[in-house]
């Protein structure tokens, strides 16, 4: 782990505390987003047999993302467009048809539930972080059901004391929006705060505009990460050491 961190601290409770907020990404930091892909994989050929679709699984499945992905590219600056309506858009490139919710959207439940995983860690420290005096908060671009469905999953959604997702906010990060509500929730100074990002320009650059701690894991590199981490556990040393050090 490498710091670039600010300092700080004060007394709460008689405890030397340097943080107010930890706020998680969902996508990428808390889940493993190859086990998303396995499940989108695994319904897409559902798909392609229950159609008798004239497609290979390999060929479908690249329609599918690039149908998900055009959708997705097609929002104006940092405008949510739901993660939802962008599957339905993938069914219908592959059906050829504007299949009915319900015959589709119950198998696709099913092979998420079935098939995603948590990223190694994260489950553990989130729950650890809960137990401390501390706000652990959320800041994703998910979409609010399906986030908070993840993390019931997972079992750390009552380990959680806010959850922001840009379908409440309606923007996207690094949309200064996204941070503001989240800090908001926490009542938190966004100086004693750390954000837990994958996504350099979204997740650590977005909460560094917003003098916020950007916590790069698996981050592209830059001057806007105060810290950098390798494993998720590592955020339990920022804590730790900075209470210490406060």
């Amino acid at each position: 782990m490498s710091s670039d961190g600010r300092d700080g601290g004060s007394e709460t409770d008689g405890c030397s505390t340097a943080w107010d907020a930890v706020f998680w990404d969902i996508g990428g930091v808390i889940l493993e987003l190859e086990s998303v892909q396995a499940a989108h994989a695994a319904f897409v050929e559902e798909l392609v047999e229950e159609h008798d679709l004239e497609l290979s699984v390999e060929e479908a499945i690249d329609a599918w993302r690039t149908a998900v992905g055009d959708h997705f590219r097609e929002r104006e600056g940092t405008e949510f467009q739901s993660a939802r309506e962008a599957y339905a858009v993938g069914v219908e490139a592959l059906v050829g048809e504007d299949l009915p919710r319900e015959r589709w959207e119950p198998d696709f439940e099913r092979h998420v539930e079935s098939s995603i995983e948590p990223i190694p860690g994260a489950v553990e420290t989130i729950r650890e972080l809960a137990r401390r005096d501390i706000h652990v908060g959320v800041v994703s671009d998910v979409d609010d059901d399906a986030g908070k469905e993840m993390l019931e999953a997972f079992g750390v959604r009552e380990a959680f004391d806010s959850i922001t997702t840009s379908e409440e906010v309606g923007r996207t990060k690094p949309d200064p929006a996204m941070f503001e509500t989240a800090l908001e929730k926490a009542d938190a100074d966004p100086e004693r705060s750390l954000m837990i990002g994958d996504r350099y320009d979204h997740d650590v650059k977005g909460a560094d505009e917003m003098e916020i701690n950007g916590v790069a894991f698996g981050a592209e590199d830059g001057p806007a990460a105060a810290y950098r981490i390798e494993s998720l556990e590592e955020v339990l040393e920022i804590v730790e050491r900075e209470q210490s050090d406060g």
